[in-house]
């Protein structure tokens, strides 16, 4: 159908999402057992408590879980409303890609080696992408 080219990296993004939550329990629950942190025991909270408590390393692969939570809900918001509107072939698509490619890429940055400046111009790169992205639907969507 025309305009849904831009599902795909959506869908990438998604399952790419799916992996990292996979990554993140695959290693953080294995790390809390070893730290003796007895899950039963505890009331509220969340997952920022555990940085003290668990090696870096693991925590690295939840913050970065995190992430994929914030700037990348308004990409799947544009994503979908290019798509509704017929816009998500071509450019934005390709834009779309882009986005994707450059998150991943900071996922794998931010779960391994971290280095926060090679982070900031991943997430940077990515930014100006969905910025590009949402300037076209803002443009089809007034002007189209």
């Amino acid at each position: 159908m025309i305009g849904m080219e831009i599902l795909k990296p959506l869908a990438v993004l998604a399952g790419w999402t799916m992996i990292m939550w996979l990554w993140m329990y695959a290693t953080r629950l294995p790390a809390m057992s070893a730290a003796k942190v007895d899950a039963k025991g505890m009331v509220g909270g969340t997952g920022k408590d555990l940085d003290g408590v668990l090696p870096g390393k693991i925590q690295w692969i939840a913050h970065n879980y995190n992430h994929l939570h914030e700037a990348p809900t308004v990409f799947y918001a544009v994503a979908l409303a290019l798509a509704l509107i017929g816009q998500g072939d071509g450019l934005n698509a390709t834009l779309g890609w882009v986005y994707v490619g450059l998150r991943i890429a900071h996922s794998l940055v931010q779960a391994t080696v971290n280095r926060v400046m090679l982070r900031f111009l991943l997430f940077a790169l990515s930014s100006l992408t969905l910025i590009a992205l949402t300037l076209h639907l803002v443009m089809a969507v007034f002007h189209g």
